[in-house]
């Protein structure tokens, strides 16, 4: 492992030499101009499309950079990986490719269509083991594997090689455009995508800002900065599973901290907002952690006007049954759904009157569950109301109280409410 502060003087050199390695191997993915978010921030808003890869993710330039230059007897001993799914895509495909064994550790929640992809690009040359519920649970056993089996671990972000793939990204930005590029926007899981970004645009043009987006139940690299060193975190929510790493790398925190102007964190419900956004104004399908770049842009606003900005949306591996989470998500963020528990007395007309003396005429029921009858007056229901819009919520409140109601709006914090969102 490099020692602290060990940045590579080479890695821009490093960088170039990927770009030739990865050469027909990975596409030169677009940049997509977004008319809709450019009026939105007054600026122009570019999006760098490398969810349009073959595995679908950035992932693919810094694993297949790392595993082509590997040496012939490391290549011999086969290599293992950790992953939540995209950087395992880019391994799988790069054993394959290269007729390299490998095994790949991936967390037990990650969703079915990322395994099914990785079994699909890796064939036979891979074997893919289930274990824990993070990527730093699956990291653990993977190097454990390695040590025992003498296998080279190819790390996803912690590895100047992997580093200088994930770089190329910068490279074909910055060529693309000519260098008229002021701000650049990506997400951070361990760092290994923002550090090979910076790195190159920093010695391109030390004026061009580099942003990293992070979401809120996984701020590693935010709190690091903020620590002045590596932190692990306690505890994660898994939710934005790209990113999901308790600990960032220690080469990416030493890159941010030297060429990131800052790290914006971003609320989950806002990320699925984004990511439903995308669909349906820009015919994207990204996944949250690819959507978190994009879904920043209202943070750093004041920074962007008048200026050429490109959102790095990194993945596009999302799963068609996470859609009823994300929706939900985002219309709880938006304050346009919200549960109740509601006592309704037990003798007819109770739920007449709910209807129609307390929702408005765009207020709509979207579950309705009896839990409990506590005696033979009265009843508890756990009821789901969906709103037009969020300012929506006072006037039914107000309605609920004119009518004489028994009613609890669910917090956020409570554990129903975690269990119902």
């Amino acid at each position: 492992m490099l020692a602290v502060n060990a940045v590579p003087g080479d890695l821009p050199v490093r960088i170039e030499e990927a770009a030739r390695r990865l050469d027909g191997i990975i596409a030169r993915t677009p940049l997509q101009v977004s008319k809709r978010l450019s009026r939105t921030y007054g600026a122009k808003v570019l999006i760098k499309r490398e969810d349009l890869q073959e595995v679908r993710s950035f992932k693919i330039r810094g694993a297949y950079n790392k595993i082509a230059s590997l040496s012939p007897d490391d290549q011999q001993r086969g290599v293992v990986c950790a992953s939540a799914g995209n950087h395992a895509q880019g391994v799988a495909f790069a054993c394959s490719d290269l007729g390299i064994r490998g095994t790949i550790f991936m967390p037990a929640i990650t969703p079915l269509q990322k395994i099914d992809r990785v079994k699909q690009f890796g064939g036979t040359a891979v074997e893919i083991r289930l274990v824990g519920t993070s990527y730093d649970e699956a990291a653990a056993a993977a190097q454990q594997h390695g040590r025992q089996r003498q296998a080279v671990f190819v790390h996803p972000f912690d590895d100047p090689l992997t580093i200088a793939g994930q770089g190329t990204v910068a490279k074909e930005i910055y060529e693309e455009l000519a260098g008229e590029v002021d701000v650049v926007v990506t997400a951070i899981g361990g760092g290994g995508l923002i550090s090979g970004v910076a790195t190159f645009l920093k010695h391109q043009n030390p004026a061009i800002a580099v942003i990293g987006a992070e979401p809120a139940g996984c701020p590693s690299m935010a709190e690091s900065l903020r620590a002045g060193h590596v932190v692990v975190l306690d505890e994660i929510d898994t939710f934005v599973d790209g990113v999901a790493v308790k600990r960032v790398g220690d080469l990416p925190f030493q890159i941010c901290r030297q060429h990131v102007e800052r790290v914006a964190v971003v609320p989950e419900g806002d990320v699925c907002t984004m990511v439903i956004d995308l669909y349906q104004n820009e015919g994207i399908i990204a996944e949250p952690a690819g959507a978190l770049s994009v879904s920043a842009l209202p943070q750093v606003a004041g920074q962007i006007t008048g200026k050429t900005v490109v959102c790095v949306l990194s993945g596009g591996n999302n799963d068609i049954l996470r859609y009823p989470e994300i929706m939900e998500r985002s219309l709880v963020s938006q304050g346009r759904k919200h549960y109740f528990i509601i006592e309704f007395a037990q003798k007819p007309g109770q739920l007449r009157q709910f209807v129609d003396q307390a929702l408005g005429p765009t207020d709509d029921i979207v579950r309705f569950e009896y839990i409990k009858k506590t005696n033979k007056e009265r009843g508890a229901a756990l009821v789901g109301i969906e709103l037009k819009q969020s300012a929506d919520l006072e006037p039914l409140l107000q309605r609920m109280k004119e009518i004489e109601l028994n009613c609890r709006l669910i917090k956020s914090g409570e554990l129903l409410y975690d269990h119902l969102i």
